[in-house]
């Protein structure tokens, strides 16, 4: 019934144009694409008007139309609204964005919101770095249409419309196909971005136990910590929706299709418990960068109090033999000065190396 769907999305990447941008769209300013499908192919070459596309779609009784959008403003999404015949709720979120990943039911109508992340490149991990950016993709998904709406510079579905187009046998599933594409292009971005997230991680660990203690810098690691909670934020809260897409009954999700929604739920489960356990071992780095600190700096009190004990000797003597007292034997002794700056240097000798001994110095 689905035959090779995962092959189709998870094929080796080819070159590809980068069909997302909107200055790029001949159809104005946020609709980037508009193309209906049938039997998994193009009606037609380009795009056309939305209202032409379902019209030839429903005439046909067969095909859905795939139209997305970036960053739609209100007017801008009120006719595709109307058209569709969506929720205004979904629809006032599906324009202002900053939603948590979700799926909601409206009539026969799917609502689903994920969040989109990627890895920012940097040359050094500093206190500032930003390591995690994310956007919001949302998808409605309907009998006979699907609509995409990218907030966010990144998560172009402009590939991943490629790659579903090279294989006609999973376009012809119809949306369900289309939305379990993205919702696996999405977490296959988290997987990615987990996985350099732990080159940081072992990077700042590194600095911790190096040979130089105060080389792992505690803002460093909070910074993780921030941007490691920026995906967790992302990822945790999806689980829920492919739970439902994966064993609910919900419209236009055929049985045949929900073995790979789990599919993609197990792939989520596995980012989930990554970013569970990098929480815990920066956890772990936080605490042992501060023991270490803590370490070194008992080391220097030591070190200090050592120096001051030995400074403490001459100190001592000089005072005793500066009291002016009229009747000390020593004063009037030929040998009395070279005397005492002999039992000052030893006493310090002394001390010194015990102090050496025992590790203080």
């Amino acid at each position: 019934m689905i035959r090779n769907l995962r092959h189709a999305v998870r094929r080796a990447p080819r070159r590809t144009v980068d069909l997302s941008h909107p200055a790029r769209s001949p159809l104005g300013s946020a609709v980037v694409n508009c193309v209906s499908y049938l039997d998994g192919a193009r009606l037609q070459q380009g795009n056309r008007p939305a209202a032409e596309a379902l019209r030839q779609v429903r005439r046909r009784g067969d095909g859905f139309v795939w139209i997305g959008l970036h960053e739609p403003r209100q007017e801008e999404f009120a006719g595709l609204a109307d058209l569709f015949g969506l929720h205004p709720l979904a629809v006032e979120d599906a324009v202002h964005a900053h939603q948590r990943p979700k799926l909601e039911r409206y009539d026969d109508t799917l609502f689903a919101v994920f969040k989109t992340v990627r890895y920012v490149e940097h040359a050094e991990l500093t206190a500032t770095s930003e390591v995690v950016g994310t956007g919001e993709l949302m998808v409605f998904t309907g009998a006979d249409f699907v609509i995409t709406i990218r907030h966010g510079p990144h998560g172009s579905l402009g590939p991943l419309r490629e790659s579903l187009e090279s294989a006609p046998e999973q376009l012809a599933q119809g949306p369900a196909a289309v939305l379990h594409a993205i919702a696996d292009h999405v977490v296959d971005d988290y997987l990615a971005v987990t996985d350099a997230v732990q080159r940081d991680i072992d990077d700042a660990e590194s600095a911790v136990f190096s040979e130089n203690v105060r080389g792992g810098d505690a803002g460093r690691i909070y910074q993780l910590k921030r941007e490691l909670l920026e995906l967790r934020r992302a990822v945790t809260p999806l689980d829920r929706p492919l739970q439902r897409l994966a064993g609910g009954s919900l419209p236009h999700i055929e049985p045949g299709i929900r073995a790979y929604f789990r599919d993609v739920a197990d792939h989520l489960q596995r980012v989930t418990d990554q970013v569970a356990s990098y929480d815990a071992l920066l956890d772990s780095i936080l605490q042992a960068h501060l023991a270490q600190v803590t370490v070194a700096q008992n080391e220097d009190m030591r070190k200090i109090t050592a120096w001051a004990a030995i400074i403490a000797i001459p100190t001592m003597v000089c005072g005793v033999y500066g009291m002016n007292f009229d009747h000390m034997p020593e004063l009037r002794w030929t040998y009395g000065y070279p005397a005492v700056l002999l039992v000052i240097v030893a006493a310090c000798v002394a001390v010194h190396r015990g102090f050496r001994r025992n590790g203080w110095l």
